[in-house]
């Protein structure tokens, strides 16, 4: 990694992690000695976001243990730590495998200053992009979602409705349709006080893939993050979108692995 990749990755952990901010109405952000960490009610997004770079063993296995301590007692089913590649120790995901944390798929971060990627790209005939604007959109943007990734868009639809409700400046929602129906869609998270916006989503049906819809969905939202001062758009990248992130200039970072801790039945 150059001396610019770890300047930008060092910028990412402390304004992204160390120094998070709620990312959904309604939940808040906690700090310990050790870990930075995220707390709303059992249906929004629980975890550990930051873990300090100077843990050694005895620190981590204390941190763990308190956490799963701290978010039972809250009378949450699960949570997550959010791990990353670079994270010390060097064998936390082995310590959280011990505690009873179950790795789930890994992702890579990647990040790309938004002056130099794209913010045009053509889109298939028929196809428009546009917006998210009320709750009938909402629901658009979850049909589309559950087409895309075949999973229940319930927990979508409240936090989408809930962000266009209580913090609309912070959240970009689009769509991408072909007449009256969603063939895509994705969303954007902007975090005032940094220089980051994050790209969520960008699912699109199965018969429209492959035409071009994601790498416009990722233009759009360039240029209306470019138009709002934000220097970087930051993804957790799948391996389908990855590759098509990579071409467009984004930089990998690191990776990032969700372990989850489920409540023992």
């Amino acid at each position: 990694m150059n001396q610019d990749h770890i300047s930008l990755l060092s910028r990412f952990d402390r304004e992204m992690r160390e120094h998070a901010r709620p990312d959904d109405p309604g939940v808040h952000v906690e700090r310990t000695a050790d870990v930075v960490r995220q707390v709303g009610a059992p249906d929004d997004w629980n975890g550990v976001v930051w873990s300090a770079p100077d843990l050694d063993a005895v620190r981590a296995d204390a941190a763990i243990a308190e956490q799963v301590e701290h978010f039972t007692a809250l009378g949450h089913d699960e949570f997550e730590w959010k791990l990353y590649g670079h994270d010390r120790p060097a064998d936390l995901g082995r310590r959280l495998r011990a505690a009873g944390f179950v790795a789930e798929e890994p992702e890579t971060l990647l990040v790309a200053p938004v002056a130099e990627l794209p913010t045009g790209a053509e889109l298939p005939g028929g196809v428009r992009l546009r917006t998210v604007t009320d709750a009938s959109d909402v629901e658009l943007m979850v049909r589309a979602h559950e087409q895309a990734f075949g999973s229940d868009g319930s927990r979508l639809r409240r936090q989408v409705l809930a962000r266009l409700a209580e913090a609309p400046d912070s959240f970009v929602g689009v769509l991408a349709m072909v007449g009256d129906e969603p063939v895509s869609s994705a969303r954007m998270e902007l975090y005032p006080g940094t220089g980051f916006a994050g790209l969520w989503g960008g699912g699109t049906v199965e018969p429209w893939r492959g035409k071009g819809i994601y790498r416009a969905l990722v233009a759009f939202r360039a240029r209306i993050a470019a138009e709002r001062g934000y220097r970087y758009l930051q993804v957790d990248a799948s391996d389908m979108s990855r590759p098509i992130l990579l071409r467009l200039g984004f930089q990998k970072l690191s990776t990032t692995t969700p372990y989850v801790y489920r409540r023992p039945a």
